[in-house]
């Protein structure tokens, strides 16, 4: 298994993990081949294949800069897109500062952006506030590991009308006429919507079949990363101590185990 090795690890730690399972998706070649490069090109073919949006001069929030959250960026800044990262973690804020992105908050570029994409693995990362305050035809996606980071149960409500426009497209109206994009309902929009090359599938399986569990202790140097933040103009995004929870980490960090590289 590879989908939430975050949730397996605190299984584990609790003792009550009652099958062996495999961690894939920490694995380097799952991150760089799938999650990275993989995500890279899916994220273009999904929202093509759902919107027929030109991405030319849209402004886009992704949340979250891990391996997923760099391959989106980078396909949509290479057709002119406008890039917007949200982040908790310094040493992935400062990567998305280099890589030449504004790190933000999404309650402060919420009403401006055109799309928002999440890639965090995290729940409840766009909540009922910020979708009240996007703008008429804003398009919200997932490209994180479940349907979890998009706050779906709050949009199900008797005031808010669902129009089904096409297949894995959904509308989300509000009693004044403004109207959400919502893409294959919150899952993941490249298993979705999307098409997988074949040798991403077949270095995934074979990394399966060869896996072993191999620890290294890299020490982290977040505090010495978010002393550069301020260079940047970049403004963390914090944790709410339920994120924190269901992730298993402390809101204040370390935000990366031990075997990140």
């Amino acid at each position: 298994m590879g989908e939430i090795p975050t949730q397996l690890y605190q299984l584990s730690k609790a003792g009550k993990l009652c099958i062996p399972a495999m961690n894939v998706n920490d694995s380097v070649t799952k991150q760089k081949f799938e999650n990275l490069y993989c995500c890279k090109e899916s994220i273009l073919d999904g929202l093509k294949r759902t919107t027929d949006i030109m991405f030319g001069g849209k402004q886009v929030v992704v949340c979250g800069y891990g391996e997923v959250g760099k391959g989106c960026c980078a396909a949509l800044k290479a057709l002119g897109a406008v890039i917007y990262v949200t982040e908790v973690d310094p040493i992935c804020a400062v990567q998305a500062c280099m890589d030449g992105f504004r790190v933000i908050k999404l309650s402060e570029v919420v009403r401006q952006a055109d799309m928002v994409i999440t890639c965090t693995g995290n729940k409840n990362v766009v909540e009922r506030e910020h979708l009240d305050r996007m703008k008429s035809g804003c398009i919200v996606c997932n490209m994180g590991h479940c349907s979890t980071e998009i706050d779906l149960l709050s949009l199900r409500t008797a005031e808010l009308r669902w129009k089904r426009v096409r297949p894995k497209v959904d509308h989300v109206i509000w009693p004044d006429g403004k109207r959400i994009v919502l893409l294959a309902e919150g899952r993941l929009l490249n298993l979705s919507c999307s098409t997988v090359p074949l040798f991403v599938l077949s270095i995934t399986a074979t990394t399966q079949v060869r896996l072993f569990v191999l620890c290294y202790l890299l020490q982290k140097y977040e505090y010495v990363a978010s002393l550069h933040l301020q260079t940047f103009d970049a403004h963390l995004t914090e944790l709410t101590d339920e994120q924190a929870k269901y992730l298993g980490i402390s809101k204040h960090g370390p935000f990366k185990p031990n075997y990140y590289k």
